[in-house]
This record gives C-alpha cells, structure tokens and sequence, in this order.
C-alpha cells in the first residue's frame, strides 16, 4: 500500500513562512526598480495600490519588478502569447520542498549548487530556477518540449550573471517522453519540479481563462481571452489534461527510481487526486506525501513521491 500524509497549511489563506511574497505588494519599492510598472499602478476601489490584472503587460511588468527587487534579476522577458506565472505561488512550491529535503537532512535545508533539480517544462520564464537557486543555490536542469521556451529561458541565464553556472537547459525531443531522453545513465538528482499542463483541449483552456478574467473584470466579455493570458499550447494543453500528464510522469518515474530522491507535481484539480493515488499505488511508490498551499482564495497541492 502507498503510504500518504497530507501536510496541510495552518491558514489556508497564507503563503508559506519564508514567501517574501506574503505581504501586500509595496508598489513604491517595486516601481522604484522598475519605473515601467509606475504607468500600471492605480489606486483601486479599496483605496489600496494595485495593477489590473486583467492587463498582461501590467502583469509582465510587476513579475518583472517582482523578480528585480527580491531576486536580483536584472533582465527578464518573455515572448508575446507565453505564460507570465504568478511569482508568489511559484516561491511557494520551491519553499515547501526546501521543507521536503530539510525532513531528509535532520531538518536543516540543504543549500549549495551540489543540490540538483529538475523542472519539468521550465517555460520561457525560468521562474523556478531563479527562485530556487536565489534563495537556496540551488543547481537546476530545465527541460521543455518547445526551443522557443528553452531558447527564452537561455537567454534570461545568459543575462543575468546570478544565474551562470546555475541553470542547464535541455530540449525534450520527444513529447510523449517526461524523463526519457532527459536524465541521463547514473545521472542523479535530488527533487525534480512540474507545472503540469491545465487543460485538455484549446476549448476547455479558452473557457477556464474567460472564467478567471470575468473574475477580475466581470464587465469583461472575455473575447481577449487568450491575448490576456499568455500560454503556448504545449504549456496549457496535453491530451487527457493534467490528470493524464501525471499519470505518465509516474509510470515514466518508476523507470529511474534511484536517479531522483523525490518526484513532485503540481495538481490543481483536487478531483486528479484518485487517479493520481492509484497511479502512485500501480508504480509501488514507497512514500506519498500532499502538500496543501493557498493563495488568497486559490488552492492548490503539490504531490510528492520516492521509491
């Protein structure tokens, strides 16, 4: 039998204790080293600083600022239409499983490049390698299907010097392959990281982003749906959706049990957690562990397993 633990957080409304996200955004710092995130920030109907988060270039331009002023980025972009990822609840993946490997190493976090990880579908931002290796130092292997996103992400290593040495890049030439063609023969590592893909279909991705901007805007009719949300179809869709791509994550994770002291993922859907289980149980797993993490009103859970 799989063994599962829940590690639920205290608040379901707070971040992690180590997030510098937790607080309120101090727009006269952010805009102080970012000036162009200033033309954005507007006092809203709550009489607080804000940004319209319903505006991609808004939201381009504080991820920007966001990672300048606490991560020491100093050149980050993304190409038009690619995934702009929430900074906040991405710190919040890295911190908990700084937690996972403390558990594994009398409680104190491992830090240093001798740390290996591995993201899985690093995108075009390089987001968890510059916050992994940022606050821990981490060394990273990113992997991606698409050269464009792995090409983005080498030129944000390139410009900025923080990264060198930190950050390797590997194209998956094989789309139905998660770790196959990527980790190579006695190659070891000690967590590997996904944002797994959402969505099943274009039509189910299109329908989910509606929802979220009538959510921010409910004036808004939703017909710039995808011109609002960035996210190529190989980081949003996968067929059979996010259940489907974890499913294949785990079976293709049995295969190199002693190469990785963890496996982990992000599930959004609560309703993936059966199959995923089940899955994990199939793989003979020997360890099975979900960690809840909210932000504001949304939860999420990464799942995490060894053999």
């Amino acid at each position: 039998m799989v063994k599962k633990i829940v590690l639920a957080t205290q608040e379901k409304s707070s971040l992690h204790p180590r997030n510098p996200h937790r607080f309120r955004y101090d727009f006269k710092a952010l805009t102080a080293c970012c000036q162009e995130l200033a033309k954005y920030v507007a006092v809203n109907k709550y009489n607080n600083e804000s940004i319209d988060f319903a505006n991609p270039d808004a939201v381009k331009a504080l991820n920007r600022a966001l990672l300048k002023h606490f991560y020491g980025i100093t050149d980050w972009d993304i190409p038009v239409n690619y995934l702009c990822p929430p900074i906040p609840g991405r710190a919040d993946y890295i911190h908990y499983m700084a937690d996972l490997l403390a558990s594994g190493n009398g409680g104190e976090i491992p830090r240093g490049e001798q740390v290996r990880v591995l993201d899985i579908g690093i995108g075009a931002n390089c987001v968890y390698p510059i916050i992994g290796s940022r606050e821990y130092g981490w060394s990273f292997v990113g992997t991606d299907v698409d050269p464009v996103a792995i090409e983005s992400a080498r030129k944000i290593v390139e410009m900025n010097s923080v990264l060198h040495g930190k950050v390797e890049l590997r194209l998956q030439p094989k789309a139905a392959d998660i770790f196959t063609g990527i980790i190579k023969p006695g190659e070891q590592f000690d967590l590997s990281v996904c944002n797994p893909p959402f969505h099943s279909s274009l039509e189910e991705a299109a329908a989910a982003t509606k929802r979220k901007l009538h959510n921010l805007n409910p004036g808004n009719t939703g017909k710039r749906a995808v011109q609002n949300f960035g996210g190529q179809n190989v980081e949003l869709i996968y067929a059979g959706g996010e259940e489907a791509f974890v499913r294949r994550m785990i079976q293709q994770s049995s295969r190199i049990p002693q190469q990785c002291k963890w496996f982990s993922t992000l599930i959004a859907r609560s309703e993936h957690l059966p199959a995923v289980y089940k899955s994990l149980e199939i793989a003979r797993a020997s360890e099975v562990k979900t960690i809840d993490m909210a932000q504001g009103q949304k939860v999420s859970r990464v799942v995490v397993w060894r053999f």
